[in-house]
């Protein structure tokens, strides 16, 4: 089965979207696939290269960054939801003339189209946080 997953909450709002990237690391264990990770809305900031979380807090980017690296998941930001929220990556840093990106290399931004071919080329596709 082909899964996509789309993510609504932060990494620092309560347990959504480390349960997401739990979910995604079980779909893969049990032989399934993902087309695509989409964060949309605070969803965007899982990407962020600049969180840094205190060391007796759980490393919330690298489940993200596990998926990207050891099984090829793709990783999308909504354009919009993240430069919204000041999330840059180098091309629309220097559009808008800041200084750098604030995005985590793993990750992809791109539109909504993404997230709608994502949801045409797989079995289901499953929302954390709302």
């Amino acid at each position: 089965m082909i899964y996509s997953l789309l993510v609504l909450s932060s990494p620092v709002s309560g347990h959504t979207a480390q349960t997401a990237a739990a979910f995604a690391h079980a779909v893969l264990a049990r032989g399934h696939s993902i087309k695509r990770v989409f964060f949309f809305d605070d969803g965007t900031y899982n990407g962020s290269s600049q969180a840094i979380f205190p060391q007796d807090e759980t490393d919330r980017l690298q489940p993200w960054l596990d998926l990207s690296q050891q099984h090829s998941v793709e990783l999308i930001l909504c354009i919009s939801s993240a430069i919204r929220r000041g999330l840059l990556d180098d091309t629309e840093a220097q559009r808008y003339d800041k200084s750098g990106s604030g995005i985590h290399s793993a990750f992809t931004v791109s539109g909504l189209g993404q997230l709608v071919d994502a949801t045409a080329h797989s079995d289901r596709l499953v929302t954390f946080g709302g």
